[in-house]
């Protein structure tokens, strides 16, 4: 009653509701202080977190840039052409390989821009070598005993496994069955039929085609548009030519301008160096269709 009177009691109810008022403060303070601690925290993990993935971005940079001065610098153990009984051979060889389960790696690679991962993991180092030999069979083993790359006159759909030995099959590296390879030449034509390695039938022509232009008469211009008429009409007849053949397989050859007016009728295009009269150059364009490029890394 005497606080009441003195007014003590309304002082002490003010008195606990500031108290209580501070406590409340103090809490929000401890808290303010824990999450900045923590935030401080999160700040440190996160730029923890940061500097590792720079260091890891560098260490791969790094890693790439001597991958490619590695690739640039690397070079074959041998490189050679064979064809015959050395092809024959080598051919031999490779299908002996035996390895265990899993153990030896084959791949056809179709180009350089297309090496797939499986071919990098499974070469390595070595696969910008791979790169630079595509296209390709490439083969290799897991103790690292057999790498090669083989070229393909008739080469198979790209593909890339893991076995116990060499996957491959004759007809993609020498004459096997019935097959026709044609040469053609803005001047000339030769066609021949083969069974594996036997010629079975031959057809060819030379072009008459205006081989130079004379200052007198015709106007370069003039004398370009008849070359070209020409050379149109050759062509016309070494497709009627071509569509009297008998076998089905179809490998066209010559200069590398005129191939792809067969890419419709051929299995396998390629550009080859063969000169001389129809039939000589005929068997200079298949000697040089069926010798492989061997590279050994």
């Amino acid at each position: 009653m005497l606080d009441q009177l003195l007014g003590r009691a309304a002082l002490k109810e003010r008195i606990e509701e500031l108290e209580e008022a501070k406590r409340h403060l103090e809490r929000e303070r401890d808290a303010e202080s824990e999450r900045r601690a923590e935030a401080v925290s999160e700040r440190q993990s996160a730029q923890q977190r940061v500097n590792h993935l720079e260091d890891r971005v560098v260490e791969l940079e790094d890693r790439v840039e001597r991958l490619k001065r590695d690739d640039a610098t690397a070079e074959f153990r041998r490189e050679e052409s064979v064809a015959g009984d050395r092809r024959d051979e080598v051919l031999n060889r490779l299908e002996s390989f035996a390895s265990g389960p899993e153990g030896t790696f084959t791949a056809y690679v179709d180009a350089e821009h297309d090496l797939p991962p499986a071919v990098r993991d499974a070469f390595g180092d070595r696969a910008g070598l791979v790169a630079r030999a595509a296209p390709c069979l490439a083969v290799t083993d897991d103790a690292g005993l057999l790498g090669a790359c083989l070229s393909s006159p008739a080469p198979p759909e790209p593909f890339a496994s893991w076995d116990d030995h060499v996957t491959l099959r004759r007809e993609w590296f020498e004459p096997t069955g019935a097959y026709a390879l044609a040469l053609v030449r803005s001047d000339l034509f030769a066609l021949g039929e083969y069974q594996g390695r036997e010629r079975t039938a031959f057809h060819g022509f030379d072009a008459d085609l205006k081989s130079q232009h004379s200052k007198g008469g015709f106007s370069q211009a003039r004398f370009e548009r008849l070359r070209d008429a020409q050379i149109d009409s050759h062509l016309e007849r070494c497709q009627a030519a071509l569509e009297e053949r008998d076998a089905e397989r179809l490998f066209v050859v010559g200069e590398r301008s005129l191939l792809s007016q067969f890419d419709d009728v051929a299995d396998v295009t390629q550009s080859v160096d063969a000169t001389g009269d129809p039939e000589s150059a005929l068997g200079d364009a298949l000697h040089e269709f069926w010798t492989l490029q061997l590279r050994t890394l």
